[in-house]
């Protein structure tokens, strides 16, 4: 998604991105708020991703060599979060020309992704404070099927009824 979102929305920042529970999201400082049509452009972007078939590969570096990169990419917030962390080595995840921060694991490559639905968006403060940027974020879920996928969804839709 965040590879989707780089090549769609010039000059955004990537913050955190993290797996949770139901699924996962993705902040973003974006001149503008998302809206759903943003989703649609986002998904079709994220298959043409996907039909590349693009490895991802792990690196481990050092955390300055984390830090040197991000600050050449401009990722601000990529370089707050390395220089407050202790690890002397960090991972970087590469695929098809975009780079970003990451523990992992991840699927070998992008053709691994089968199933997925970008939910809603929102804004998010950076770190949780209001005294920060608002940053927008990107809730998705994503399924190794189809089947599962539209299940989850119609749950997701009985919800709210």
């Amino acid at each position: 998604m965040a590879h989707a979102v780089k090549e769609l929305f010039r000059g955004v920042k990537f913050a955190i991105g993290p797996a949770i529970e139901d699924g996962f999201y993705y902040d973003f400082d974006v001149e503008r708020p998302f809206i759903p049509e943003d989703l649609e452009l986002i998904e079709k972007k994220m298959l043409e991703i996907i039909k590349q078939d693009n490895p991802f590969v792990r690196k481990i570096v050092s955390r300055k060599e984390a830090i040197d990169l991000f600050k050449k990419l401009g990722e601000d917030y990529k370089v707050e979060l390395l220089e407050e962390i202790e690890e002397d080595e960090v991972s970087l995840y590469e695929e098809g020309g975009f780079t970003d921060l990451c523990r992992g694991p991840h699927v070998d490559s992008t053709g691994q992704v089968t199933a997925f639905k970008l939910l809603s968006t929102s804004g998010a403060y950076w770190r949780g404070s209001e005294k920060n940027k608002m940053l927008q974020r990107i809730y998705g879920t994503s399924f190794t099927n189809e089947k599962d996928l539209e299940n989850y969804l119609r749950f997701l839709q009985m919800r709210k009824i």
